[in-house]
């Protein structure tokens, strides 16, 4: 599991013209799950997110209360050594990754975190404001 991790002033997932999800003054995260991903790897994939001390004066999520978002991306594991054109062999297929995604937001929240999330295998608008910018790639 793969997370890109970064502070934002406010970001925001678009499907089809509506807002899906959004947040002010927190974490967003992109997320990508491969092959050999369970449900402990989002747990602990959970704990790393909330916990990450990247916020101001080194500070977490779990500590301040900053919202999340969460937004699934398979292209973190794109391969491009071979090429020009990625390869996602590497990516799990959405019938592994959906449920995974699903069980890192579940643990988020069970931590206590504010979560808002994009929508699966949808076309999404993802807008964000870096802040810093901080920007954190977390690897399980």
């Amino acid at each position: 599991m793969r997370a890109v991790v970064q502070t934002v002033s406010r970001a925001s997932v678009t499907v089809d013209g509506e807002v899906v999800g959004a947040i002010s003054d927190g974490l967003l995260v992109l997320l990508g799950v491969t092959h050999g991903d369970t449900v402990a790897t989002a747990a602990t994939m959970a704990r790393k997110v909330h916990e990450l001390r990247i916020l101001d004066d080194e500070r977490s999520a779990a500590e301040t209360g900053a919202p999340i978002l969460v937004v699934s991306q398979f292209t973190l594991y794109g391969d491009t050594r071979k090429g020009r054109r990625p390869s996602w062999t590497a990516a799990a297929p959405a019938e592994i990754a959906e449920p995974l995604v699903t069980a890192v937001v579940e643990a988020l929240r069970s931590r206590g975190a504010t979560v808002a999330t994009g929508r699966f295998r949808a076309h999404m608008l993802v807008e964000s404001v870096n802040v810093g910018p901080r920007t954190v790639l977390l690897e399980l």
